[in-house]
């Protein structure tokens, strides 16, 4: 009776209160369209129990994926983008950007680096998170990746890129695009070393990072169904008037043809890491 007699605001107000409620236990797969309560698949690794769709993780989440518990020590966590052009858009002013990004979480860029180990065996780690403004790479980024290669370079360890991205910054111009250059020449000098470089692509990888680190690994594993590419599908067909497979751009499309070396769902990522550190730990013995 109350809630007949109610007024249209109070209504509208308990209606949107049910479907916070509603938000904070339930998730919609985008991939078949079931619904999950969170704690399920949050237990399931945030990927779909029906369907196999990989929702993505945070640099944080990815972590203590991969690595063993309480083993990661971050380095370098004070550099964060500057503002070298003072890029302004219609919208927001590049610097409000970078504010706005940091106040949402607990990351102030778009990767985290430092070191690890994985079934007690030693590795540098760089692990990018979408979340912060896209996992675009400007100078910061660039530079940080830059680092966790000279860490392992330092320690005489393999190296861990995890990848995901929208591509170079575009609010930082050259001075993003110049990352895809320095971060290839550091990885030169890794190999030079005869140290390995395992890369992990996840959805999305994309642009300047697909065109420069992400795809120079020595192993370069996927998660199922990522999209890596340097100009999506829609773009090519818009430019080039064809029409692509369906497929076109996915972890298993690029495995066929010989990019990707394996494409690892993410319940067996952290045991085939660690086989490959075996491997590498028992080749260099």
């Amino acid at each position: 009776m109350n809630q007949l007699m109610a007024t249209p605001s109070v209504l509208m107000k308990h209606e949107e209160s049910r479907a916070v409620q509603l938000e904070n236990i339930l998730i919609k797969c985008p991939g078949c369209k079931t619904i999950h309560y969170k704690r399920d698949y949050e237990r399931n690794l945030k990927v779909c129990p029906h369907c196999n769709h990989h929702f993505r993780l945070s640099a944080h989440e990815r972590i203590q994926l991969l690595t063993d518990p309480e083993s990661f020590i971050e380095v370098d966590a004070d550099i964060i983008s500057a503002d070298p052009l003072t890029f302004v858009s219609q919208a927001q002013s590049y610097a409000e950007k970078l504010t706005k990004e940091r106040q949402k979480g607990n990351i102030n860029e778009s990767v985290i680096i430092g070191h690890a180990t994985i079934d007690q065996l030693p590795l540098a780690l760089a692990v990018m998170d979408f979340q912060f403004i896209g996992g675009s790479m400007g100078a910061a980024v660039g530079e940080k990746i830059t680092r966790a290669i000279e860490i392992g370079l330092a320690r005489h360890i393999p190296v861990l890129i995890v990848s995901t991205s929208g591509g170079a910054r575009m609010q930082e111009g050259i001075y993003s695009l110049m990352q895809m250059a320095k971060t290839s020449a550091a990885l030169a000098r890794l190999g030079e070393a005869k140290l390995p470089y395992f890369s992990l692509l996840t959805d999305p990888t994309t642009g300047g990072v697909t065109a420069s680190f992400a795809t120079l690994g020595d192993v370069i594993i996927a998660e199922p169904g990522a999209l890596i590419c340097f100009a999506g599908p829609r773009v090519i067909e818009q430019f080039m008037h064809i029409q692509l497979p369906k497929d076109a751009a996915t972890a298993e499309f690029l495995y066929k043809h010989g990019l990707i070396d394996e494409v690892v769902p993410r319940h067996q990522l952290r045991q085939f890491l660690a086989r490959l550190l075996h491997l590498y730990a028992h080749a260099s013995s």
